[in-house]
Formats: C-alpha cells, structure tokens, sequence
C-alpha cells in the first residue's frame, strides 16, 4: 500500500507525469464533502457519490424543509449500507445570512442599467423592480457597533451588493450586482449592474464590509438542530457565518444540552471580514475550519486585502516561506505605490497553516465552479484544487456542483483524482519535520505517542497504522502528522443502562487484558484485509494502551 512520495524539491522525471496512478481503495486521502440536493438525492446517484469519494454528506438548510432533508438521508443510509462506505453527516446552519424572498420561485430577469428596490416587506411580490430580502436593518445604522471595526451595519450610496445562487458566481446570466443608489427609509435602491435572470429557489445576498445584526445561531437553528439533528445524530455541525469565538463556545453550550449531541463536531465557518479578524479565538474553541471562499472572496476588496489580511496576528513559529514569500510581496507592493490583488489566497495559506499546526481539520470551498454546468474543470480550478492540497488542506467542499450541478459523481471523482495526484508530491518528510518543531518539547504524552506512531510506519513502510482510541483524540492526533498511509481506528462503545434498556453510548478508555485487545486487534486487521488496505507480510503499526501506558508496536503479517 505504501507509495513512494515525490518530493517538489527535487527533479521531477517528466515521462512519470503521464504514467497511470495505481487503483486504491482509498480514491484520496483528502475528504470530499458533498452537498446533496435535487440533483444528488436518490439513492442511486448518492451510492455513486460514495463510490467516487465522497466520506462526508452535509445538508444545507438554507433551503428545504425538515421533511426533504429526512428522505435525502434515508436514501443516504440505503447508499451506505449497499456501498459499504462510511459517510458522515454535517449540518450546514443558516445563520445570519440575507435571502431574497421569492415565494412564487418564478424566474426574475433583471435589465442592466435599470433600478431595483430592495425591501423588508416580505408580503411583497418578487419582481424585476422589487426584491423583497428576509432583513430590516439594511439601511439602518446602529451605534452599537466598534467605530475602529473594518465592518458598519447600513449600507450607503455606492455599496456593492451581490445576488446569485450559492452568492455571486461570477456568470452573467445566472448572478447579478447591484450598485446602492439611494435609501428610502427601509428600502434600498439599487442599479442593476448586468443583465442576468435569477431561477432557482434560493437566491442569496451579500454586502461588502456590512456587519448583519442577527444571531449566529438562530431561533430556526436551534429548532432544526434539536429536532432533525437530535433523531439522526449529526457528525458535524458547520456553523456558518462564525464571527467571535463567542459563537462557537454558545454553540457548543447548546450542543451538550442536547445529551445525543455533545460528540457533535462544530466546524467554524469563516465567510466574512469579522470571522478573519477573530480568526484565533475562533480556531481555539472549533473543532475544524471551513474557508467560505466565495463569501470571503465578496467581503474581501481587491485593493484592500493587505490591510485585512495585516489583521491576522502572527503565530509564534510562523512558516519561514510564508513569511519571506509575505515580505517579498509588501516590498514590491511599496515599489510598485499601490496595493496587490491579493485577497483571499494570502489568507487561505495562514489559515490552513495555523489549523495544521493546531491539528484541526481545514475544509475550502468554491474549488470546481465551472463542473456545475461542465464535465471537466478549468485548468485554473485544477490547478487550485492541487495547490490547496500542498497548503495543507484537510478536506474540499463541493457545494453548488452538487447541490444543482449537472455532474454531481463525475465532480467528486475528478476533485478525488487531483487531490490523489497532489498528495503523490506531497512533502511529507518536511511537514512532519515543521510540526515536530512547532509542537516543542517537552511534548505531551499523547503527542509524543502520536508522532511516534507516524515516524515508526513511515520508516517501516507500513501499510497502515491501527489506532486504539476512547474519543477519537489520539486517531486525530496521528492524522495531524499526516501519515502517507491510512489510519484505522478502533473504538469500543461504552454500554449504559438505565434499567430500561441497554444503550451504547460515546466510547470509554479501556481497561482491557492482553487477551481483549489481541481478539480486538484481530478484528481490526480482518476488516482491514476486507477493506483492501492490508494484505499479506504488510507491516502494520499498532498504537494502543495497555494498562496505564500506552504503546505503539509493529507487526508483520504472515499469510
């Protein structure tokens, strides 16, 4: 199973670029989370998107009701269970995010050069010259808010504002922007910039540098969560429009007041200048980063992206390339006497380099656009699902590709493909070198354990590392050193009774024999057998405890 990974520093024998890439059971070692929709909710099109790649399923409830959502997942469980690929499940909330409200869902065309008004009046009729949006505060300034903060709460004359599916897509037919023209009380009006025609049943809105005074976890959240979240057990839940850690921390409270809930994942998503300000409080308390980079690449202006990105406080032991490459940069930028089209790519690379070094997973978005309409990707969406990868990424984030796209399966293939070939010219000695380092001494026993367990199998070319673990902390831990080969975790369920009835529940550090964990370790190596990641006189590395210490060992397998 173990590959020879090529490293980019070192020569590259070209004819090997052609060459086929051997099957594997696993497509990639990069997650693909799959958005599922109208075009990617039957059973049949969800086993396919199981069998390409996809390992996480998340319903986004911005749209659809509770009821749409439940048969998407029954269709998911039958998938699972006739694929035999694990899925997990993420909850995408809606938080404090603007909607045009179109109750008819009839197609609105819009003329450049004319004038639309936006209104708080949802009683009112979408059309070409009204849009009626689920938000009263849009021409309103409260003084509640910090003057030296980079966001404001009204919107002013000259304003951009963006309209679309999944926001601005940059195509001129199916997203439009709009230009603030004037304030009439409430409503706002608006030049229509383009000529474009809205259809779909979710149109939504964004406003540069506009801070929305609405909760991060809404009333319709929190029911949502408590309703179809509690009965179907969420994996993850992505909160969107993370903007304080604060968010994160009333999340988590909410959470473990649900009891089936307080394993739930919550994985911070960052969409907007106040989410990037706070960027370090906010990974502290989430358990993963999602990169919203349509969203930020809205809220971000070209011209002043390097005063934004100045924001990010800088890590102790910050990456030495990053920061000559970010030197480089400001020199020129001080030649040249005007500010760099930078954006969002400065502060993708932070990001996700700060969530490696924390051993927290960090999701992107927006990577294949065009697949939504197309069977291939752009050379530039290939090349930046590649690159993303090599920053350090975790795991891609299709949503709109799949949600509505017209190529659901073929798009989580070609995302797994090149993140596989990625992965191929991964440095994995470099990174494991510069967490090691980040990381200092003395370590902790169970970071001492993990990197331990990473250095062994690579060093014995090991097919696999089998990880005993109560919650999933050490399995994590391994994963953050990235190992080139898989991570089979082992978990035991605690069994509860309330004398009623049995249950299991969680998972509990076990006080296992010699004898439990050699028929557990059996187990463990027959599924992975089954699995086709071992096979016969593969070395297998083994991270378990025994007793009060924990242990890390390698077995060669016989026949």
């Amino acid at each position: 199973m173990h590959s020879t990974h090529l490293l980019l520093e070192e020569p590259i024998r070209m004819a090997s670029i052609l060459e086929p890439s051997k099957p594997s059971f696993f497509p990639a070692m990069t997650k693909i989370v799959g958005t599922l929709g109208p075009k990617s909710r039957t059973v049949e099109v969800i086993s396919a998107c199981l069998k390409a790649g996809m390992s996480v399923a998340r319903f986004d409830f911005s749209w659809g009701n509770v009821d749409y959502h439940q048969e998407t997942l029954e269709n998911l469980k039958m998938a699972i269970k006739s694929t035999k690929k694990l899925c997990a499940v993420m909850l995408d909330t809606v938080g404090p995010e603007l909607q045009v409200v179109n109750k008819s869902e009839h197609a609105i065309s819009l003329e450049a050069d004319a004038f639309v008004v936006l209104t708080p009046d949802q009683e009112q009729e979408a059309s070409s010259k009204l849009l009626p949006i689920n938000f009263s505060g849009l021409s309103k300034a409260s003084n509640g808010y910090p003057q030296n903060f980079a966001c404001s709460y009204a919107v002013k004359p000259g304003d951009t504002i963006f309209i679309g599916q999944y926001l601005f897509t940059g195509s001129e037919t199916t997203s439009v922007w709009l230009e603030v023209a004037e304030l009439k009380g409430d409503d706002v009006v608006c030049v229509i910039k383009n000529t474009a025609t809205l259809a779909g049943s979710l149109f939504t809105l964004h406003i540069s540098q506009i801070r929305i005074d609405l909760p991060t976890l809404s009333d319709a959240d929190k029911e949502v969560i408590s309703t179809w979240g509690v009965r179907n057990k969420i994996d993850f839940l992505s909160l969107s429009y993370t903007r304080h850690a604060e968010d994160v921390r009333h999340s988590r409270e909410f959470l473990a007041k649900l009891g089936d809930l307080n394993q739930t994942q919550i994985f911070a998503k960052i969409e907007n200048i106040e989410g990037l300000t706070h960027f370090d409080e906010i990974l502290q308390e989430a358990d993963g980063i999602i990169l919203s980079r349509g969203n930020l690449g809205i809220d971000l202006p070209p011209e002043k992206s390097l005063r934004y990105f100045s924001l990010l406080r800088p890590i102790k032991t910050f990456n030495e390339s990053f920061s000559e490459h970010n030197r480089s940069l400001k020199k020129f930028q001080k030649a040249c006497g005007k500010k760099l089209l930078l954006t969002v790519f400065l502060f993708q690379k932070a990001a996700v380099y700060k969530c490696n070094m924390a051993g927290k997973p960090a999701v992107i978005t927006r990577v294949v656009d065009s697949m939504t309409d197309n069977l291939r990707p752009t050379r530039a969406e290939a090349t930046d699902v590649a690159n993303a990868v090599l920053d350090g990424s975790d795991a891609i984030l299709l949503g709109a590709e799949t949600l509505r796209g017209l190529y659901p399966v073929e798009t989580i293939s070609t995302v797994g493909k090149i993140c596989a070939e990625a992965e191929k010219v991964f440095n994995q000695d470099l990174y494991f070198k510069k967490t090691v380092k980040y990381v200092g001494e003395p370590m902790t026993h169970l970071e001492s354990i993990a990197s331990s367990a990473v250095r062994a199998a690579i060093k014995v070319k090991a097919s696999v590392i089998i990880c005993f673990t109560s919650s999933g902390r050490a399995a994590r831990l391994i994963a953050k050193y990235r190992p080139t080969m898989p991570v089979l975790s082992v978990v035991i369920p605690r069994l509860k009774t309330n004398q009623l009835r049995w249950s299991f529940t969680g998972a509990f550090e076990a006080e296992s024999t010699s004898a439990t964990n050699e028929s557990v370790l059996k187990v463990a190596l027959d599924h992975g057998k089954a699995s086709g990641v071992i096979k016969s006189h593969d070395r297998v590395v083994v991270c378990q405890k025994v007793g009060d210490a924990s242990v890390v060992k390698i077995i060669e397998l016989e026949d």
